[in-house]
């Protein structure tokens, strides 16, 4: 009727499928949170003047980064955490002179990008890299609070946009 698999093929089977499920979710990963690249397009969204509503902005750690080895003379990097509530708005900004890294710790964001024609969806466990010629604002619109861990590099001190 059956016969039975030999112990090393079905090692080796059980390690192939392993592998091709950790790659298949590695690349979802990467691009989870992205712009769609066929929607990718220069200064397409203009700036809107919404102010900051349902957000926490707490620093929770600063590094001085002039009294670094980099030496970066009124640079600080910082560890923030924003809690958006439902119907929150991050307002518009530019990170050509604070470049940042978002995680999305719990809950699911729509960001408003300069550069993608379209929102993106930001879930939990994401990461959103912004850098020199992004521009953007960030709204929550489920029912439910966001949190967010923002790791960037502040130059302005008098910058207060989130």
């Amino acid at each position: 009727m059956f016969s039975p698999i030999p112990a090393g093929h079905l090692c080796r089977a059980a390690a192939l499928a392993g592998l091709v499920f950790c790659s298949a979710a590695l690349v979802s990963a990467a691009n989870a949170g992205d712009c769609p690249a066929d929607q990718v397009k220069a200064n397409v969204r203009q700036p809107v003047d919404f102010k900051a509503t349902g957000v926490t902005d707490t620093v929770l750690a600063a590094n001085d980064l002039s009294k670094e080895p980099i030496k970066a003379d009124g640079r600080m990097q910082r560890v923030r955490k924003l809690v958006i509530q439902p119907g929150g708005v991050v307002p518009w900004h530019s990170h050509n002179d604070r470049p940042a890294l978002i995680y999305i710790i719990d809950g699911e964001i729509n960001e408003y990008n300069s550069n993608c024609a379209v929102p993106i969806v930001h879930k939990a466990g994401d990461v959103a890299r912004e850098t020199y010629g992004t521009s953007h604002w960030w709204k929550n619109l489920t029912d439910k609070p966001v949190t967010l861990l923002s790791f960037d590099i502040l130059h302005d001190p008098n910058d207060h946009n989130m």
